[in-house]
């Protein structure tokens, strides 16, 4: 039987690369990782980040095609760099151009580029992390990137990114969803949210949803995807009153909530108007499987639905 090949980040964003910059941009991402490659300072390897931004234009989509996409995804199960810009991946490219990531030298290094870093090199250091071998190792600094107040940088590491559910100890991985749903962040992008559902982060989350309609505030819709199996009857109960009170997208939350914890087929008379109201949406949902990316169909909580 042939062994499956390694995937290699760095070689597959490289060459992905290739068909997304201009000649001259490719010019210096060559140059730049061949002295990357051949072992370069702490202080050459961030100078070489921030030259980047003189040959990518930030903001710019990388605008993945779809067999670009898959090839990608099939690399890394939970990781998807859909949202990233062309200059977020040439910084992310030479990082991974480093011959000792594996090494002890490196943590070093790294945490190194945070120190000069502005706004969008920061970004990229953030959203290399599940590419990094040995990713135990910058637990710490993705806990940072979770406790900044820059919405974006919060988001770095904790969308679209395998890491904080492989390397995050409970209590951080709660705080995370927590934060996510606080700040209205997409919940449905955090991978590996329905494997690390808890009793405790159900709690949390309807602890929050009193706390809001204690304060006259709306409950945010995908509050209701922490509980999952952990509802309980004081889930339920608060799922009852999302019913009568709530706007349409709330309700829609609610039900499929309510799905997630196994008592969609109830015979609950509070149940009925609003299954009957809205049984398209949930036989669309039921297509989904009900998982986390269920809650995609919720807009405008998404900027998107891929």
């Amino acid at each position: 039987m042939d062994t499956p090949m390694r995937f290699d980040a760095a070689e597959a964003l490289s060459a992905l690369l290739g068909a997304h910059l201009s000649h001259e941009a490719n010019t210096f991402r060559s140059s730049a990782t061949n002295e990357i490659r051949n072992g370069v300072s702490m202080q050459r390897l961030a100078q070489l980040l921030a030259l980047a931004s003189r040959h990518a234009r930030a903001g710019v989509p990388l605008a993945l095609t779809p067999d670009e996409l898959r090839r990608l995804d099939a690399g890394i199960p939970g990781w998807s760099p859909v949202r990233w810009s062309v200059l977020e991946t040439l910084r992310i490219a030479l990082l991974l151009a480093s011959p000792d990531r594996e090494g002890d030298v490196f943590p070093a290094a790294f945490e190194h580029c945070f120190r000069f870093a502005d706004h969008g090199e920061s970004c990229a250091l953030y959203r290399a992390l599940p590419l990094l071998p040995r990713g135990e190792r910058f637990v710490w600094r993705a806990r940072e990137g979770c406790r900044s107040n820059m919405r974006s940088l919060f988001e770095a590491v904790a969308l679209d990114s395998p890491y904080p559910a492989q390397h995050f100890d409970d209590v951080a991985w709660r705080q995370l969803v927590i934060k996510a749903v606080f700040i209205d962040a997409p919940l449905w992008r955090i991978d590996g949210l329905d494997r690390r559902l808890s009793p405790e982060l159900a709690r949390m989350a309807l602890d929050l949803a009193d706390e809001r309609r204690s304060a006259g505030r709306a409950v945010s819709p995908q509050t209701w995807l922490c509980l999952g199996p952990y509802a309980g009857e004081r889930g339920l109960r608060a799922l009852q009153k999302e019913l009568a009170e709530g706007d349409d997208q709330g309700k829609r939350g609610a039900l499929l909530a309510i799905a997630r914890a196994g008592a969609l087929t109830a015979e609950r008379h509070w149940l009925r108007t609003a299954f009957n109201t809205h049984t398209p949406f949930i036989e669309q949902a039921r297509q989904d499987g009900f998982t986390q990316r269920t809650f995609r169909f919720l807009s405008p909580l998404q900027e998107d639905r891929s």
